[in-house]
């Protein structure tokens, strides 16, 4: 079984709070990003988003130029029902970040998921 179909698997057989990483809010990885963003217009990419409430927080904090990417368009959709209409003010690439090529300078922060496997 390939990553995709891997996460896809994963995605389509649990719910959000049900894989062994999920956190309602993640404050630890909110502060750094934060703090290494500085400014609401910064460029975050968070590369492995999936359904991370992440962009929840992000959004709620008036940050602008957020980027999801994630292998698994099942996950994407999942968090796109859950934001509504904010889902509009994101950027959603559905990819394998090790196969993708992301122009050189576009995002002044990176954060990455836990790679679990639950």
């Amino acid at each position: 079984m390939d990553s995709k179909m891997h996460w896809e698997k994963v995605y389509n057989t649990k719910a959000p709070n049900e894989v062994s990483w999920y956190q309602p809010h993640l404050e630890t990885s909110l502060a750094l990003i934060l703090r290494a963003a500085g400014a609401n217009s910064a460029s975050i990419i968070d590369v492995g988003g999936g359904e991370s409430t992440i962009v929840d927080d992000l959004l709620a904090r008036a940050y602008q130029n957020i980027t999801i990417l994630d292998i698994s368009q099942t996950a994407i959709d999942v968090t796109k029902e859950r934001l509504k209409e904010l889902a509009d003010h994101v950027q959603w690439i559905v990819g394998d970040v090790t196969r993708l090529e992301l122009a050189r300078g576009t995002y002044d922060v990176c954060t990455t998921a836990p790679s679990s496997i639950s």
